[in-house]
């Protein structure tokens, strides 16, 4: 009955993509509102929620001091985990992160650590010793779709309310996190012929692809991820980049009204 049903949404949604628009009625290139708050879990070192429409994420910051890696002695250290709470979605289950949590914190790592987004040398205590490690922790609330943008979105806002706890550790007073540049991730699919950004839950289970493009604040591309099975030629890539580079813009100003 299931499988059933999935046609026949699928048929719906295929329906509504030839006649030029989506089910919930927007353009193909338009995003659903985005909600941003900060500061919302007392005890972390920064946090923030967000609302890419009906989809939730909330995401912690913790910092404590610990050893750097070998090959870079004098820069701090990120770690990034994604926790799919079965209630946000049927399909998340409890356990060890699945492909979907493993993909979904190495694209949020990516954007961060690939736009030099944290100044990791002042994050640096004893060279060769000892450094700051920041632990990025996000947590799906509730699962409506695109929730690589919705995370990544939400580990910048709760990097940017982010104050090293100092004083905690008796290194001297807190200071806010040095933030340098404002990654964002940009996610379309690609069904049939058309390109689509920002999927709901829907739309991403009838996608042949998706591309996400994470781009810093001067246009430059930081990342892409590409995943399903379809195949994106290089003209469908470069419309993809094009749309990315000009919606991440719109969504970077975000940051400036929170």
């Amino acid at each position: 009955m299931s499988s059933v049903l999935s046609e026949i949404r699928k048929d719906y949604l295929y329906n509504m993509i030839l006649k030029g628009t989506r089910a919930d009625g927007r353009y193909f290139d338009q995003y659903r509102e985005i909600s941003i708050e900060r500061g919302v879990i007392a005890k972390a070192e920064g946090s923030a929620r967000v609302k890419l429409g009906s989809s939730q994420v909330l995401v912690g910051i913790k910092m404590q001091p610990g050893e750097p890696f070998p090959d870079s002695p004098n820069r701090g250290v990120i770690i990034t985990n994604a926790e799919l709470v079965p209630l946000a979605s049927p399909t998340f289950e409890p356990g060890p992160p699945n492909e979907t949590g493993i993909e979904l914190a190495r694209v949020v790592d990516r954007g961060v650590r690939e736009s030099k987004a944290v100044d990791l040398e002042a994050l640096c205590i004893t060279p060769g010793k000892q450094v700051w490690i920041i632990f990025i922790d996000v947590h799906i609330l509730d699962d409506c779709g695109n929730l690589i943008d919705a995370s990544s979105l939400g580990a910048i806002a709760a990097l940017l309310s982010t104050k090293v706890p100092a004083s905690k550790f008796g290194l001297g007073e807190d200071h806010p996190l040095p933030i340098r540049d404002l990654p964002i991730a940009t996610t379309a699919i690609e069904f049939g012929d058309v390109v689509m950004f920002d999927p709901d839950s829907d739309e991403e289970s009838i996608a042949n692809s998706r591309l996400t493009v994470i781009t810093t604040a001067d246009g430059s591309i930081c990342g892409l991820q590409k995943s399903g099975t379809g195949v994106l030629n290089l003209e469908k890539v470069h419309h993809i980049v094009d749309i990315a580079g000009e919606k991440a813009k719109e969504i970077r100003e975000k940051f400036l009204e929170v």
